[in-house]
């Protein structure tokens, strides 16, 4: 259940923190699964608990051991808590300047894509241009980041999607797309270097038999088999993806070089926030869903 509640401002208690009035909220399904309890042993919450751990909007409020920020910018943020509210603190090292040409839903919808994205396909894929490379699930948000940062670093982009999904990966430079609701993947691809897994489910175990031997299937939903990974000779890992502002900037640079387009599929009010967290539940979202907060 979540309900709306009045609730004080946060104050700047140490050095590093940055005192955020939130414009716009990210809704990830990292939220919904701490709300589900699915995070318990990771991510343990106190009741009441405030969630959601990304957002945009104007600093108010510095600590004494911030420089890189001043009253008045305008930022993104990865919280990891107490985003859904109109004031959040955050640290310092999980903080960025909005990229000018993006309004604060645009903003909201970056931080953990593009961050997710990099640690998959460059921290821990190690892509390399000229390399293949697949993404199963190319018009979601995350997806979408990757078909986007794949295409600009020089990869071949192949997309799995459906739907309206199909053209938005075509958009955003999936060199080839498949609908994945009509054709068996596995049949159409081959000489994969790199899987880049962001749907899940049984479909899963198929993506083995497209790598090439050597390849690289790495998942953001459900850890791989490795019985399958050692019976195809390839290498198969779950990335828990360890977002900073560090990892944005490659995302960042594209955005500002007009090469990295955001998707905002939804946005909700603040106080609807439970029905936009079912929203992503349901699946089959092309984009990002976003909070609206302090719009006056």
């Amino acid at each position: 259940m979540i309900e709306q509640i009045e609730a004080p401002v946060p104050s700047v208690k140490n050095e590093n923190d940055v005192l955020i009035q939130v414009k716009a909220a990210g809704v990830n399904l990292i939220d919904i699964k701490i709300r589900m309890g699915f995070m318990k042993a990771t991510r343990p919450v106190e009741m009441p608990f405030i969630p959601g751990g990304e957002v945009a909007g104007i600093v108010i409020g510095i600590g004494n051991g911030i420089s890189s920020f001043k009253v008045g910018d305008e930022v993104i943020a990865l919280t990891k808590t107490s985003g859904y509210a109109a004031y959040v603190i955050a640290n310092g090292n999980s903080v960025v300047m909005k990229p000018p040409q993006l309004t604060f839903d645009e903003a909201a919808s970056i931080f953990v894509n593009i961050g997710t994205a990099q640690s998959v396909l460059f921290s821990v894929g190690k892509l390399e241009k000229g390399q293949k490379v697949l993404i199963q699930g190319g018009a979601g948000a995350v997806g979408g980041a990757m078909v986007q940062m794949a295409k600009a670093a020089g990869a071949h982009v192949i997309a799995t999607a459906s739907g309206k999904g199909l053209e938005m990966a075509a958009q955003f430079g999936a060199n080839e797309v498949i609908d994945y609701k009509l054709h068996d993947v596995a049949t159409l691809v081959k000489d994969i270097d790199l899987v880049a897994d962001t749907a899940g489910g049984e479909a899963q175990s198929d993506l083995f038999k497209v790598l090439k031997k050597g390849g690289t299937l790495l998942s953001i939903v459900i850890p791989p088999s490795q019985k399958l990974a050692e019976q195809y000779q390839v290498k198969a890992a779950f990335v828990a993806s360890n977002i900073t502002s560090e990892t944005l900037r490659n995302g960042i640079e594209l955005i500002n070089a007009g090469k990295f387009h955001t998707v905002v599929s939804r946005v909700f009010a603040l106080e609807d926030a439970a029905e936009a967290q079912d929203f992503v539940t349901a699946g089959g979202i092309n984009g990002k869903v976003v909070l609206a907060v302090n719009k006056h």
